[in-house]
C-alpha cells in the first residue's frame, strides 16, 4: 500500500443524513450487530477523509484549495458529531449485553462520556472554535524571519537557538520573540475568543466552566482535576529541585555568570549533538536502528518509508510541529514533522514513530473507538520509544551517541516542570474566563516563577512579561492536552529503567501495550504494562533517583 492509494469520498450533509438514517433503520428492526458494523465502517471512512483534509492543510497552510477544504471540514465536523451522538444515545438505551459481547464494556463507558460533550446548541460554537484554531496555525506558519541573510520560519530558527555562540543564541531568541511581540495583539485576541467560546459551550452544557468539559473532551474516565493537581505537586516537590541542579551545573559547565533563557537550550558544553546526516541519510539510517530494536518495528517502518507515509522536511508555509495521524479505513498511519538539522529531528521522529506503531498494532481492534487510546496513554507509546531507542541509536548520532543519550534524558526531566506549568496555567485561565489578556500573561509569569524558578528572560521583554505560552500550540488548539505528556513521561522513564535490566522483555511489553490501543482507560493500560501509575505516591521519586544516579547529580 502507498499513500497514493489512500482515498475517501467527500461527505456532504445529505450523504451523512442518508447514511445515519440507514443506521437508525437497522436499529429499528433490532439489527444491532449489523448497525454496529456499518457505523464502524462509516466512521472509518469519514475519519480517513478528515485526516486527509487536515494533513494537506498542515502541509501547506497557504494553499487556497487546502484551506477551503479545511474550512468545509470544520463546518461539517459538528454535523458528524451530532449524528454520532444520536447513535450513541440510542445504543446506550438498548440492552448492553450484545454490545458488550462485541466491544466490551469500555466502549459503552466511552460513549456515556462522549454524549455529555455535545448538544446541537453548541454546533456553531464548535465550528467557530475550529476556525480560530486554524487561524492560529496559519499565523505561526506565516512567519518569515530574516536572520543571518536567510528567510526562516519558526522551525528554521531552532539550530541557531542551540548554537555554541552565545550571541547567535541571543539573536535567534530575540528574533523569535520579536515575531510574537509583533503579533501579540492578534494572538491575545484569538485566545480570548477561544476561552470565552469554550466557557460558553460549557455553561450551555450545564457546567460551571470549561474545566470539567475539557476533561470529558479528553476522554478522561478514571481521574480528574484533583488527581492532576496532586501530580503537579509531586513534580514540584521531586523534579523541580533536580532540574534546578541540572540548570545550575549547565551554567557552571558553560562558564556563565548568569544563565539566561537563551542559554538553556545548549545542554552540552561541547555543543548539542546533531544527527549524523541530512533528511535522506537519517531516513536510511533509521532502518538500521529499527532493525536492531525489533523485527516487528523494522517491518512496519519499511512499510511507512516505502509507502510514502512520512513528510519530514521543513518547508515555508508548512504548519509547525509534528504529529501522527491515521487513515482508519486503510489501517495505516502517517507521520508529519519538520526536520531542522538538530537532535529534535530524531526526538520527534522516534516519538511519532511510537504513535504510528501503536496505531498500526491496534488496527484490528473491533471498534473505531479503540484505534487510539486517550492522549496520556498514547503518549506512553511515543515517549517510551524514544527511550527504547537508546541502545540502538548510534546510526543516527555516530560518535556523539552517548552525549545524545545524556542530553535526551536531561531534556526529558526538564520537560516535566514546563509541562505541568502549561497545565496549571490552563486551569487558572478557564477558572477565570473573563480575565484580560494582561491578566493571563501575569498568570503565566507567576506560574513560570514557581515551576521554572531558574528562568531569566534578560532583555527579551515579550516573554519576560509572560508571553512564552503563546508559542505552545496545544494551549490554543488542544486545551488540557499538555499534562498528558508529563503523565506519559513518568511511565516512559519507567520503561527506560526496566529496559536496562531486560531490554527484550521490556520491548515485548511495549508491543503488547501498543496492541491494546484504546481498549481500556489510562489506569488499566498502565497496569497492563506493569508500570506504576503517575498518581501513586513514589512513582516520580523512583525514576528521579535513577536519573540522579545516571547523571551523577
Amino acid at each position: 500500500m502507498t499513500f497514493d492509494d489512500i482515498t475517501a469520498a467527500k461527505p456532504s450533509r445529505d450523504s451523512l443524513r442518508a447514511a445515519y438514517d440507514d443506521l437508525h433503520a437497522m436499529l429499528d428492526r433490532g439489527a444491532v450487530r449489523e448497525a454496529l458494523a456499518a457505523w464502524d465502517a462509516l466512521r472509518r471512512v469519514t475519519g480517513t477523509w478528515s485526516s486527509l483534509v487536515y494533513l494537506r492543510f498542515s502541509q501547506d497552510t497557504a494553499n487556497a484549495d487546502y484551506k477551503a477544504e479545511r474550512e468545509y471540514a470544520d463546518e461539517l465536523g459538528p454535523v458528524i458529531t451530532e449524528h454520532d451522538t444520536r447513535i450513541k444515545n440510542r445504543l446506550l438505551s438498548l440492552d448492553a449485553a450484545p454490545i458488550e459481547a462485541q466491544y466490551g464494556r469500555h466502549a459503552l463507558d466511552i460513549w456515556r462520556n462522549d454524549v455529555t460533550t455535545f448538544d446541537p446548541a453548541i454546533a456553531k460554537d464548535l465550528e467557530d472554535e475550529a476556525k480560530l484554531d486554524a487561524r492560529y496555525t496559519e499565523l505561526l506558519a506565516s512567519a518569515k524571519i530574516e536572520f543571518d541573510g536567510k528567510t526562516l520560519n519558526l522551525a528554521g530558527l531552532t539550530p541557531y537557538v542551540e548554537s555554541l555562540d552565545r550571541d547567535t543564541r541571543h539573536r535567534a531568541a530575540a528574533a523569535r520573540w520579536a515575531f510574537f511581540a509583533e503579533h501579540g495583539a492578534e494572538l491575545d485576541e484569538i485566545y480570548d475568543r477561544l476561552v470565552k467560546l469554550r466557557h460558553k459551550m460549557a455553561t450551555t452544557l450545564g457546567d460551571a466552566n470549561f474545566i470539567a468539559l475539557g476533561y470529558r473532551r479528553m476522554g478522561r474516565l478514571d481521574y480528574g482535576p484533583e488527581g492532576v493537581a496532586t501530580y503537579r505537586r509531586e513534580v514540584l516537590a521531586h523534579v523541580v529541585p533536580l532540574v534546578a541542579k541540572l540548570v545550575e551545573r549547565r551554567r557552571q559547565d558553560n562558564g556563565l555568570d548568569t544563565l539566561y533563557a537563551w542559554d538553556e537550550a545548549l545542554v552540552d558544553p561541547k555543543g548539542n549533538p546533531k544527527p549524523d546526516g541530512d533528511h535522506d541519510a537519517l531516513v536510511t539510517k533509521a532502518n538500521e536502528m529499527f532493525e536492531a530494536m525489533d523485527a516487528r518495528l523494522a517491518g512496519f517502518y519499511r512499510q511507512m518509508n516505502e509507502g510514502g507515509f512520512m513528510d519530514l522536511k521543513n518547508r515555508p508555509t508548512k504548519a509547525g510541529g509534528g504529529f501522527c495521524t491515521s487513515f482508519p479505513a486503510f489501517g495505516m498511519p502517517y507521520i508529519f514533522a519538520n526536520f531542522n538539522g538538530t537532535h529534535h529531528d530524531v526526538d520527534v521522529f522516534t516519538h511519532e514513530m511510537g504513535h504510528a506503531f501503536q496505531n498500526y498494532q491496534s488496527r484490528a481492534q473491533p471498534s473505531m473507538d479503540y484505534l487510539w487510546p486517550t492522549s496520556e496513554s498514547a503518549e506512553i507509546h511515543s515517549m517510551s520509544l524514544e527511550f527504547l531507542a537508546y541502545p540502538h541509536i548510534e546510526p543516527m548520532f555516530g560518535e556523539q551517541t552517548e552525549r545524545y543519550r545524556r542530553m535526551h534524558l536531561i531534556g526529558a526531566l526538564e520537560f516535566l516542570p514546563y509541562g505541568v506549568c502549561v497545565d496549571h496555567f490552563q486551569h487558572e485561565v478557564y477558572a477565570a474566563p473573563d480575565a484580560t489578556p494582561a491578566e493571563r500573561h501575569a498568570m503565566w509569569r507567576k506560574l513560570e516563577q514557581i515551576y521554572l524558578p531558574w528562568r531569566n528572560w534578560g532583555d527579551l521583554a515579550y516573554p519576560a512579561k509572560g508571553g512564552r505560552w503563546q508559542g505552545q500550540m496545544h494551549i490554543y488548539g488542544a486545551p488540557f492536552y499538555y499534562i498528558d505528556y508529563t503523565l506519559a513521561q513518568c511511565c516512559a522513564l519507567q520503561f527506560w529503567v526496566k529496559s536496562q535490566k531486560d531490554y527484550r522483555a521490556s520491548f515485548d511489553t511495549y508491543v503488547d501495550l501498543c496492541g491494546l490501543g484504546g481498549s481500556a482507560p489510562f489506569g488499566k493500560l498502565v497496569e497492563a504494562a506493569k508500570l506504576t501509575s503517575p498518581f501513586e505516591p513514589g512513582a516520580l521519586q523512583a525514576v528521579v533517583r535513577t536519573a540522579e544516579a545516571t547523571l551523577a547529580v
